[in-house]
């Protein structure tokens, strides 16, 4: 990331929103109207030992000049708090399929070096391992979703693994985690049976990878006696990473007739904003209107990859007993000029915060199947929420989306009606707004309301019933372009503030900035 953020800007924008003409959009909102919740675990986060992601983001180590915890740094743990984290994916992503974890547990000073062949080919120290990442859970308040190698790996290796992290009894393997200074077992709530079987995790077939998920999955298992039954550790097979169907269909069947031998909990779904294909083109400064909106309308594709698989999975599962996640998602774009094209790095705009909530928003309406996703990812490494250069650090606008975002972890959606209109740019038609609605768990009424028009305000009128609605308060995120960035120099480009709403006989009245995303919280 280096010192090539400090001075980056964007240039840009442009998209969407449904509405009539252009001044005011009519919402319908019946707060009586329950849907599905909406699982605390969608707005997961990834952590892959991937460029300067563990290592500089995460990771400093003990004997680092940079404030830390345990070679942990201490303000990446406070802004990460803020955003209640419900679970962190790790090791990968493609490194978890070449990770072979003993070499990263013991003493620090013992632990061999070794090539990172998923990423650039640097030296890894395996500094930063199982109890390593089990620690940065426990300080920012997080659970684990741990991935197997099922690619370069074997069953027993993981086998072991997991009775490493979570056996209680004196076993050798428990032994050995209480003489690296962790007597208590870990609580692993998440485990990843593989990572993308059908590319970088070894290229198989669908029928190939059920073979190794039905092994892995009947031999590898969770020994922490505090995870039996409501509480077990939930199995997450590789599901697709391109939008037709076979590869569900195959695992879904079998999963209809399993018995007793093998299980899974979930199907992961893997899908990037692409504009422009593979590999990825869109650069993430400097970008004008036309890539705003190609972008804005390639990320709302997700609606429609979501609807493919989830058929598929209704003729076999009509109960929605696996859950859909969706754990590496956001906008991929090109590696920032001068930088190691391996590490992934790129800055977050505007535009990439507006890209977050209609994906967050999509998932929202898709509540009662899709169920834990990560955005990839956590820091300095694509659509990350966090950038980092020697001490300093910078929150980007994805984070504040995620923090505006806090109140709809398990909340209740509640369907919201209104004419998005549309917004035309160049060849590119989209909606010119988006807007979702939910209830937490106190009751509170939360409504989202996404602008994508980066010229226009909307004015809102939202129409509330199945609530007695006394005041309301709004925050909204905005900046003078849609490629406004927040930088190390320069870190509050981008960032929320209030917004005016008032409620008058029974509606919500506000005017919602162009390019913006706002959250409203309704008080009864």
């Amino acid at each position: 990331m280096r010192r090539l953020l400090l001075g980056l800007g964007f240039t840009a924008a442009i998209l969407i929103v449904p509405i009539k003409a252009a001044d005011t959009a009519h919402l319908s909102i019946d707060a009586s109207k329950a849907g599905a919740k909406i699982d605390r675990n969608v707005f997961g986060q990834f952590a892959e030992n991937l460029g300067h992601g563990l290592n500089e983001g995460i990771w400093v180590g003990p004997d680092s000049p940079i404030p830390n915890t345990r070679g942990i740094r201490n303000d990446v743990v406070t802004a990460l708090r803020a955003l209640q984290v419900p679970n962190v994916r790790w090791p990968g992503g493609c490194f978890a399929d070449e990770y072979h974890w003993r070499k990263g547990v013991g003493p620090a000073g013992q632990r061999p070096a070794t090539l990172n062949s998923a990423w650039g080919g640097v030296v890894d120290t395996n500094s930063f391992g199982t109890d390593e990442f089990m620690d940065f859970l426990q300080q920012i308040g997080s659970q684990a979703y741990v991935s197997l190698n099922v690619a370069s790996g074997t069953p027993q290796e993981a086998a072991e693994w997991l009775e490493y992290m979570t056996a209680a009894q004196p076993t050798a393997l428990a032994k050995e985690r209480v003489a690296n200074g962790h007597p208590a077992p870990y609580k692993i709530d998440f485990l990843g049976i593989g990572n993308e079987s059908w590319g970088c995790g070894g290229d198989m077939t669908a029928d190939q990878y059920l073979s190794q998920l039905k092994v892995y999955s009947h031999f590898v298992r969770n020994d922490n006696p505090s995870q039996r039954d409501a509480n077990q550790m939930l199995k997450i097979a590789v599901g697709p990473g391109v939008a037709e169907t076979e590869w569900t269909e195959t695992i879904m069947k079998a999963w209809q007739h399993h018995d007793w031998t093998w299980n899974m909990d979930g199907l992961s779904l893997h899908w990037y904003t692409t504009p422009n294909g593979w590999p990825p083109s869109t650069p993430s400064i400097g970008f004008g209107v036309d890539e705003y909106g190609k972008t804005l309308k390639s990320t709302l594709f997700m609606d429609e990859f979501l609807r493919k698989q989830e058929t598929v999975m209704d003729k076999y599962d009509p109960e929605k007993k696996i859950a859909l996640v969706v754990d590496e998602w956001g906008a991929w774009h090109v590696a920032l000029p001068g930088t190691n094209k391996d590490f992934l790095i790129q800055q977050n705009s505007l535009r990439d915060a507006i890209l977050a909530s209609l994906n967050l928003n999509i998932f929202a309406r898709h509540a009662d199947r899709v169920r834990m996703a990560n955005i990839a990812q956590m820091i300095n490494v694509l659509q990350s929420m966090i950038l980092t250069d020697k001490e300093k650090m910078v929150l980007t606008p994805t984070y504040y989306v995620f923090e505006l975002y806090v109140p709809f972890q398990d909340a209740t959606f509640v369907p919201v009606a209104f004419d998005a209109g549309t917004y035309k740019q160049g060849d590119v038609t989209l909606p010119r707004l988006d807007a979702v609605a939910a209830r937490d768990r106190s009751g509170k009424l939360w409504i989202e309301i996404t602008n994508l028009d980066p010229e226009k305000p909307v004015g809102i009128e939202a129409a509330l019933t199945g609530i007695m609605a006394k005041s309301a308060k709004a925050q909204t995120l905005t900046a003078p372009a849609v490629s406004s960035i927040n930088t190390f120099d320069a870190p509050h480009v981008v960032e929320p503030k209030p917004l005016p709403v008032q409620v008058q006989g029974g509606k919500l009245v506000l005017q919602v900035e162009p390019k913006s995303v706002t959250v409203v919280s309704v008080e009864q």
